[in-house]
């Protein structure tokens, strides 16, 4: 339970100022979903020594870290909360299966879907189903019901579900999920796409799902069987760090990649600009679709400064045996930020001058669209093809295309 004696602030007056900034920010979007924010007590669920000023800021709370110091645990920020409650389509009444626990949230969807409605809140960690369930019944929610499971295996007792909702990064949809969710049911999960992380809102069509909705985001990963972590090589001791989340990529020898980022660099800028503020988060997204090896860099900004990546934790990077290109931005004037690239290695200059051509064609045909129609496909189904530039990312379970058009046509 969160709270101390240097709050300045009570938790009924700081939970209303969340909820005016979440309003104000066009982050809620329904009366049933503000008035869940208003009643439930996000102090309740937050550790002993988050202050009240914390526990209502409009940021991840960490509730517990692995042996490493990474976080495995967490309540996540209201924002994200908000639009995820939105996107699942709660009514009252419906039955909901949350896919990570911690308790906060599973209070918020108990608020929607009311009295009539169901929630059961799974997750692998004993830890944190223990501590989810004694925060539900202090807060009042002891009709939430808490699990500990598998999230490859979901909740079978309580099927059908209306909606399930993820909150933990995913890589691929276990076949419980799809099984347990009601034929015109909605599916919201963070997934992992060759590193890229998006919230998918995911509903039927025929034989496989559509995104009808995608957010920006980030989740701790997903524990268990269902988990599939990104592989991560240290090029410079733990200052960079290259994370690779694809097969072809990780069947490549990056032993030379450490001496090229130690040598000579090839910088070049592209006449794309865009305005200060401006999101441009399918850029990322494009680039990690083309059929070329890649990979993200996660550079320490107070030891390897110099090497200036556009994302400090996850650059998009193009690879090859012996050479690395990356996206780089700089400041032009107070009205334009420009997109350039920096290479290393033997084959730099063909591999930066690709990079380029990229950004000049997501420029030309996908900055200003709503960007690529995703879907994902069980096992058991194939994508239709397409002459449009597609990624396909291959998993154990289903295979998620991201189709990138440049006319109305969807694939």
């Amino acid at each position: 339970m969160a709270g101390s004696a240097l709050d300045t602030i009570s938790a009924d007056e700081a939970r209303a100022r969340l909820v005016d900034q979440l309003l104000a920010g066009g982050r809620i979007a329904s009366p049933a979903v503000e008035q869940a924010f208003r009643r439930v007590p996000r102090h309740l669920f937050a550790p002993d020594d988050v202050s009240i000023d914390a526990a209502y800021a409009d940021d991840v709370i960490v509730t517990k870290r692995g042996p490493d110091g990474r976080a495995t645990s967490s309540i996540s920020a209201p924002w994200l909360q908000a639009m995820m409650l939105h996107a699942a389509h709660l009514r009252p009444g419906a039955h909901v299966l949350e896919v990570g626990s911690g308790g906060y949230n599973a209070a918020l969807i108990a608020e929607v879907v009311g009295p009539h409605g169901t929630v059961t809140s799974i997750d692998i960690d004993p830890d944190v189903t223990a501590h989810a369930r004694a925060a539900l019944d202090t807060a009042g929610y002891p009709h939430v019901e808490v699990a500990t499971a598998d999230a490859e295996t979901g909740w079978p007792a309580a099927t059908p579900y209306d909606a399930v909702i993820v909150t933990v990064e995913a890589s691929d949809l276990p076949p419980a999920w799809l099984d347990q969710l009601a034929p015109d049911g909605t599916l919201v999960v963070p997934l992992r796409m060759r590193g890229n992380k998006r919230c998918l809102t995911l509903t039927r069509e025929t034989d496989h799902l559509i995104a009808i909705d995608s957010i920006v985001c980030g989740f701790v990963p997903m524990q268990g069987t269902a988990s599939h972590p990104v592989t991560r090589h240290a090029l410079l001791g733990e200052e960079v760090t290259l994370r690779i989340d694809d097969p072809d990529t990780r069947a490549l020898n990056l032993d030379a990649l450490p001496t090229a980022l130690s040598g000579p660099q090839i910088v070049a800028w592209s006449a794309v600009t865009i305005p200060p503020a401006t999101s441009f988060d399918s850029l990322h997204l494009w680039l990690a679709s083309q059929p070329l090896p890649y990979g993200q860099l996660a550079v320490d900004r107070d030891r390897a400064a110099d090497l200036e990546p556009q994302n400090w934790v996850a650059c998009p990077a193009l690879l090859t045996d012996d050479s690395i290109t990356y996206l780089t931005i700089r400041r032009l004037d107070d009205t334009a930020w420009q997109f350039g690239t920096r290479g290393y290695g033997p084959h730099a200059a063909p591999l930066t001058q690709h990079l380029l051509d990229l950004i000049a064609e997501w420029d030309r045909h996908h900055r200003t669209t709503p960007g690529p129609h995703i879907a994902v496909y069980p096992n058991g189904t194939v994508p239709p093809p397409t002459d449009q530039p597609r990624l396909v990312v291959t998993r154990r379970h289903s295979t998620t295309t991201i189709t990138w058009t440049t006319s109305r046509s969807r694939a």
